[in-house]
């Protein structure tokens, strides 16, 4: 005598704990053999039915399902060159202001040409940092701009078409770059992802996710 497993469906001796298919305990079905027959034809879809359920719930969360891949902002590296000219306008001034024997009004003001230097280079790299934020899942690609208001635009992978790695002579130096997106979204058609830190493994995360989310969807790759 036997019983169908509630899980797979599958038939189960009577007085086994365990179902030979998928592994599942079926001692509590087993309770009262004489409820099922092995020729009732009413029970055994019941099983398979529950099963086929629980099968299609598994793939619509597996096809749902959204994972962060990537989360990023602009790179203090990308602004490199602006330290060194930074750096460079400082010594500069220290060195005419110790060679030509500056007078007080001089050193006040070329220390203020200095601090205002700093104070933009600073700024600029806390204001980039600050203002814009990426994150990559497996399904879109979110843009957040603003520091005191804040613009949220949301890409579908699927609608990217190119994916491009710019990087300047010094900006391979340090690992850094642009990214151009080339997409279908009417607001944000080219969009460019400044100071990118690690830049060609992240132009690779987006160009995967893309790629995988239009093979999930059967849609051609050119």
């Amino acid at each position: 005598m036997s019983i169908p497993c509630s899980s797979c469906g599958a038939a189960v001796a009577a007085g086994a704990s365990f179902c030979s298919k998928c592994g599942l305990r079926v001692s509590d079905n087993l309770e009262d053999p004489t409820n099922a027959a092995p020729d009732d034809p009413t029970n055994a879809p019941s099983g398979g039915v529950a099963a086929m359920r629980r099968a299609g719930e598994r793939l619509v969360e597996g096809v749902n399902r959204e994972d962060q891949l990537w989360q990023g902002a602009y790179s203090g590296k990308s602004m490199i060159g602006s330290w060194i000219g930074a750096g460079l306008f400082t010594l500069l001034a220290l060195i005419i202001g110790i060679v030509f024997a500056f007078t007080g009004l001089a050193v006040v003001l070329a220390l203020v040409a200095v601090l205002v230097v700093w104070v933009w280079v600073i700024g600029a790299l806390l204001y980039r940092r600050w203002s814009v934020r990426y994150t990559l899942t497996t399904q879109r690609f979110v843009h957040e701009t603003g520091l005191l208001s804040r613009r949220t635009d949301r890409i579908e992978v699927i609608d990217i078409d190119d994916v491009t790695v710019k990087q300047g002579f010094i900006e391979r130096m340090v690992n850094v770059g642009t990214i151009e997106l080339v997409s279908k979204d009417q607001s944000d058609p080219v969009l460019l992802l400044r100071g990118i830190d690690d830049v060609k493994r992240v132009a690779g995360l987006i160009d995967d996710a893309r790629r995988a989310e239009r093979r999930k969807r059967g849609i051609h790759l050119e």
